[in-house]
């Protein structure tokens, strides 16, 4: 009998390895794949040009797991579409004064994009990860089989604020092995299956800033990128100058170069950086309180918008808390979100992530916020 193959994405971490053991323990026939991906000077010499999630001892590690499970491995050069797909965009939002999460485009472009394609060259019925998250299947009274995107048992870990960009066509492929354990059992898993990864940390770095510091990575690699500007109140009056928005982000206290505007005022925060006039606007932390969220562009789950204005909870960072409010899909595609309280460090370029519960309904970049205290930061 023909078992069902699944790729599995493996990065010579933990979760993957994990993923891949309990696939073959369930008796599908599992392949691994590790993607080669672009860093900073990737060509020249020593390590440090070697994007994390593809460094030389993670291929080794992978290789070496691979073979201890007994399955093919194969490492594949991605470096020029992972540059096309997430890094040049990257750069391209700081340069419109966003600050953007790369995620989002290598899960659509590369995970669920480049690699998928290769999954299924090699006659792949499922593509897995090491994420923590779950896809659940339902059948419509149509006969449509539908595909659902939940959150990762772990609350913790949950990865699917990341996932929010898949629809159905990569959503009935894909398998989130890890999604139903939490961490402690993941790692527990490793050490049952007598994996070297049981205890690697984890990196919490973006994967091709090979240096750490994304003000430098701009710097060096788009260096037009920044032009000093004023900064101002809500007022209009000047503080300071600062060095460039793309090295600033809303909500950021520190190294701004400013005081407050008198002794004993309060402390100054990034409220939101206004490209038209080359300006960061700074004011105290009661106006980061935003309630009104809004995308340009939603992506759904379900390929299509819900009917209707629903209560739903909303994220709009990766580690943020959800708040609850009412989403209203709007006609041009894009959204809506009304939370019922304020929302800090509310941010364009960020993703404004929306789910039913435990299922993420979408998601689409946040365009603007519009804040309960300060009229200023709606424009």
């Amino acid at each position: 009998m023909t078992r069902t193959r699944v790729v599995v994405a493996m990065s010579g971490g933990v979760d993957s390895s994990v993923a891949a053991a309990l696939l073959v323990e369930q008796g599908y026939e599992v392949i691994g794949i590790m993607l080669r991906l672009w860093a900073e000077g990737g060509d020249g010499p020593g390590r440090q040009n070697v994007n994390r999630c593809c460094a030389p001892e993670a291929v080794a590690d992978a290789r070496a797991i691979a073979r201890q499970l007994g399955i093919p491995f194969y490492d594949i050069h991605a470096e020029q579409p992972f540059k096309q797909a997430v890094v040049d965009p990257w750069v391209a939002a700081y340069a419109d004064a966003s600050t953007p999460n790369p995620c989002f485009n290598c899960n659509r472009s590369i995970r669920f994009g480049f690699l998928m394609q290769r999954a299924l060259a090699l006659g792949a019925d499922f593509l897995a990860t090491g994420h923590y998250a779950r896809v659940t299947h339902s059948v419509l009274p149509d006969g449509t089989r539908r595909h659902h995107l939940l959150k990762g048992r772990d609350e913790k870990k949950d990865q699917s604020y990341v996932l929010h960009v898949l629809g159905q066509a990569d959503l009935a492929r894909a398998m989130f092995p890890c999604g139903e354990f939490v961490k402690a059992e993941v790692r527990a898993l490793a050490h049952r299956f007598g994996l070297p990864t049981a205890e690697r940390p984890e990196s919490q770095d973006l994967c091709f800033l090979t240096r750490g510091d994304y003000r430098g990575f701009l710097a060096r690699n788009a260096p037009g990128i920044a032009t000093p500007g004023p900064i101002l109140d809500q007022t209009g009056a000047q503080l300071g100058e600062h060095a460039g928005l793309p090295y600033y982000t809303v909500g950021q206290r520190k190294g701004l170069g400013i005081a407050a505007s008198s002794p004993g005022s309060e402390p100054l925060y990034v409220l939101r950086l206004d490209a038209a006039r080359n300006a960061l606007i700074v004011g105290p932390l009661a106006a980061l309180g935003g309630t009104r969220a809004w995308t340009r562009a939603m992506h759904y789950c379900a390929d299509a918008a819900p009917p209707a204005e629903m209560r739903a909870t909303a994220r709009i960072r990766y580690k943020a808390r959800e708040g609850a409010g009412w989403f209203r899909p709007l006609v041009d595609g894009g959204a809506i979100f009304d939370f019922d309280e304020p929302q800090r460090d509310m941010t364009p370029g960020q993703g404004l992530v929306v789910y039913a519960g435990d299922e993420v309904i979408g998601g689409g970049v946040l365009a603007r916020a519009t804040s309960a205290n300060a009229a200023s930061m709606s424009a």
